[in-house]
């Protein structure tokens, strides 16, 4: 398709994609230290950068650079200096690249967690910030721009209704481990409980919304809005999104990736 491009970090990749016949182009990605994925140093991105140019079918766009573990340092100093070496490793690579008559014309990665600096730093062309559209709670957990204050504002909510409320110090939804992501904590309470009200995980079909000593649970229907603790794999367990203009409903639109995870 044209404008397709993929990622790819071991010969073995290339030669087999080259061995289709179909035009491809291709990014090199690089490892950021995470060791997930991407070649491990400027040798082995120049080596592969030419058997992608030196075939016949694929071209040689550039280098992919995510690094993903340093996404959610909460402190922006922290952060900021963990992305600083990092650039500086990929900022080395490109170097190597450009000095093997290989210059990457596109230098992709970065994250919502990252842009702010990664922009400062001016070695990304491409910035592939996504979770910046709904937040989370990894991210407003962040600060994401040095200035104590929310960069992006939270447009991803999840609608869970009491299901019962039969004792004073809690109250029970019909939202647990089906309804969010399990691996960044409990989901915040955006609404429709005390402030300062917390949720625990109380099953797969149930949540309990805990308010502050003194204060009230919400009753039996009422509906309790929370965010999502982690956006991308919350989204995954979804048909559709609802989409909203203050309590009105105006459209929904259908999650077509739903049901096509790799």
């Amino acid at each position: 398709s044209p404008g397709l491009m993929a990622v790819a970090d071991h010969p073995g990749a290339a030669d087999a994609l080259a061995a289709t016949g179909q035009a491809l182009t291709l990014l090199v990605d690089i490892d950021p230290g995470l060791h997930r994925t991407g070649v491990a140093d400027g040798d082995a991105a120049v080596e592969l950068a030419r058997r992608i140019a030196g075939a016949a079918s694929l071209a040689f766009a550039g280098v992919q650079f995510y690094c993903g573990a340093e996404q959610h340092i909460k402190s922006f100093a922290d952060r900021r200096a963990a992305i600083e070496a990092r650039t500086a490793d990929l900022a080395g690579i490109v170097r190597r690249l450009s000095e093997a008559g290989l210059p990457p014309g596109l230098v992709t990665g970065g994250g919502t967690g990252s842009c702010a600096i990664d922009l400062a730093l001016g070695v990304f062309t491409e910035l592939q910030v996504g979770s910046y559209v709904f937040m989370d709670r990894q991210y407003a957990d962040c600060d994401l721009a040095g200035e104590g204050a929310p960069l992006f504002e939270t447009a991803l909510m999840v609608d869970a209704r009491v299901i019962s409320a039969n004792h004073p110090s809690l109250a029970t939804v019909d939202a647990g481990f089906k309804a969010f992501a399990t691996e960044a904590g409990a989901a915040p309470i955006l609404a429709g409980a005390p402030e300062g009200s917390a949720y625990r995980f109380m099953g797969d079909e149930h949540g309990a919304v805990i308010p502050p000593p003194g204060a009230a649970p919400p009753g039996l229907g009422e509906t309790v809005t929370f965010a999502a603790p982690h956006c991308d794999p919350t989204v995954n367990l979804y048909d559709a999104y609802h989409v909203v203009d203050g309590d009105t409903l105006v459209s929904i639109w259908p999650i077509e990736a739903r049901g096509r995870s790799a």
